[in-house]
């Protein structure tokens, strides 16, 4: 039995990711630190705000693909909600350590600062949606996207560091796309992914194998949230009007990002 700790946010996909992993029964959350976000409701007010827009069905399409089952499933997870940006603070610092986990296990927090970094080096994992390093800091499942690069929307599990989406990988998944799909459905069914991944990593830490990194980890494209623009969100919906998805799946396998899978998680694939 893994004894963990999920370090996330209080938004409906971090409350599905906690829950889903809670209901493990090889796993064991200690607790839950669930930073509340001021998450704000778009709406449709303005049919010329494309961006609104956008972010409203990002909205909409969490709750068809999560909310369900963040309702009727129970909650093993343990949750403590506490403010925005406080996971740093010595008080909740000191009650992890104090709980001993095995794992430390982060999705969607503030970045985390040195002492529980220092304190849990590898035995503290992250998600980070995007594949490293060719997408780096926000927005990293959008950007591939209005870059027409599908390949490159997906996720990387990797040991913590100090930098932004620089640790050690230790496997990626990439986004499974299906037709008529749009960006939404295409990120909320990673999540999915992410949630039966993330499990899977922690029965097999153990087991997990050190790959081979990437020579340049800040080598990828890095974007700020400052680039998340209307002339951007407008090439993203062209590119999908344009046949995105069908062109992506025509490609062969050789032509999609190579990406970094963990042995101890694919030998039963092979």
């Amino acid at each position: 039995m893994k004894k963990i700790i999920i370090l996330t946010s209080n938004e409906l996909r971090h409350s599905f990711m906690r829950k889903a992993i809670a209901l493990d029964s090889e796993i064991e959350v200690l607790k839950s630190y669930c930073e509340l976000k001021n998450t704000q409701a778009y709406t449709y007010t303005n049919a010329q705000d494309l961006q609104e827009k956008h972010l409203a069905l990002r909205l909409q399409s969490e709750k068809d693909f999560f909310q369900a089952f963040v309702d009727l499933s129970p909650d093993l997870s343990k949750p403590h909600f506490i403010p925005d940006k406080a996971i740093n603070n010595q008080e909740f610092i000191d009650e992890i350590i104090d709980l001993k986990p095995d794992l430390l296990i982060a999705y969607g927090c503030s970045l985390i600062e040195a002492p529980l970094i220092d304190f849990f080096g590898k035995a503290f994992l992250n998600v980070h949606l995007g594949l490293s390093p060719y997408y780096r800091g926000s927005g990293t499942n959008f950007f591939p996207l209005v870059n027409n690069e599908p390949e490159f929307v997906g996720a990387s599990f990797m040991y913590i560091d100090k930098g932004i989406d620089t640790g050690d990988i230790i496997h990626q998944i990439r986004a499974e796309v299906c037709i008529n799909d749009d960006c939404h459905k295409i990120g909320n069914r990673l999540i999915a992914k992410v949630a039966s991944t993330y499990k899977d990593l922690i029965k097999n830490y153990e087991n997990l194998v050190p790959l081979k990194q990437p020579n340049d980890k800040k080598s990828g494209k890095l974007y700020k949230k400052k680039d998340f623009t209307l002339e951007a969100t407008l090439k993203m919906y062209d590119n999908f009007a344009n046949n995105l998805v069908e062109k992506y799946l025509q490609k062969p396998e050789s032509q999609k990002a190579s990406i970094l899978e963990n042995p101890a998680l694919t030998k039963d694939k092979q």
